[in-house]
Formats: structure tokens, C-alpha cells, sequence
């Protein structure tokens, strides 16, 4: 078999694009959070802490040299060590949200397989030497 050809066997597996559409709309599904995280949940915690942008709250961990505005991307554009703990905890807080929404989603899709009807037995198939078998006893019944 050519190297060309177990390529193509691998990539073609079902399990190699199952697991590449998995990325494709895990990473829309992770932009949907991060606006959500973004966009409703960290403007609320952030009126209730009394900050407007809670991503934007850090610590300086040297000095601002002369003519660079104190924010976050200018400093860290400027090469300032900074502690961006808000960040950090947006990050945290996204990942958290993230992690509660694939759980509650895998809940309802096991709830979901556990209520399909259970399949109807199939027949067992008997051995070819126990159909030979029964016919000869029955053949030796008859002779009897």
C-alpha cells in the first residue's frame, strides 16, 4: 500500500471528520461564548464591582516610561510587565460558561439516546452442528 493511499484511508475515516467539523463548530461555538462572556455577562458583574471594562483592570509591574499612555494595550504594545488579572478572570469566567454548556448539552444528548426504544432481540442463530444433531435424533425417534 503507498504512502498515498493510507493517506487518503486515514483522512476519509469517518472518525477524522467527525473530529474535524467537531473544531470547525467548537470554534464558532467558542466566539458565541466569548461574545457572550464579552458582551452581556462581564457588563453586568462589572456594574455590580461599580468598573465599566473588567478586562482592562491590571497592575504595572515596572515603570511607565514618559509618553505612554497608561492602558492596557499601549503598555503592553511598550513592553511593560503588566498583571492583566482582569483578563485573566474574563478568561476564567468564559471557560467556566463554556464548560456548563457542553456539560448540560452531553446531559440531554445521553438523556436523549437513553430514551430510544431498546431494539427488538434477534433470533439467536443455532450452530450447524446442533441443526445436524437434532435431526439425527429426530431421524432415531422415527426409526424407534
Amino acid at each position: 500500500m503507498s504512502f498515498i493511499s493510507e493517506f487518503r484511508e486515514f483522512a476519509l475515516k469517518g472518525n477524522v471528520v467527525d473530529l474535524a467539523v467537531g473544531v470547525i463548530i467548537g470554534g464558532a461555538f467558542g466566539k458565541i461564548v466569548d461574545s457572550m462572556v464579552g458582551d452581556v455577562i462581564m457588563p453586568i458583574v462589572g456594574a455590580v464591582v461599580g468598573k465599566i471594562d473588567f478586562s482592562n483592570l491590571y497592575v504595572v509591574l515596572g515603570s511607565v516610561p514618559a509618553g505612554v499612555a497608561n492602558n492596557l494595550a499601549d503598555l503592553k504594545k511598550a513592553g511593560v510587565p503588566v498583571l492583566a488579572w482582569g483578563n485573566f478572570v474574563t478568561i476564567a469566567i468564559n471557560f467556566a460558561i463554556l464548560a456548563f454548556v457542553i456539560f448540560v448539552m452531553i446531559k440531554q444528548i445521553n438523556r436523549l439516546k437513553r430514551a430510544e426504544p431498546a431494539a427488538p432481540a434477534a433470533e439467536p442463530v443455532t450452530p450447524e452442528d446442533v441443526l445436524l444433531l437434532r435431526e439425527i435424533r429426530d431421524a432415531l425417534r422415527k426409526q424407534a
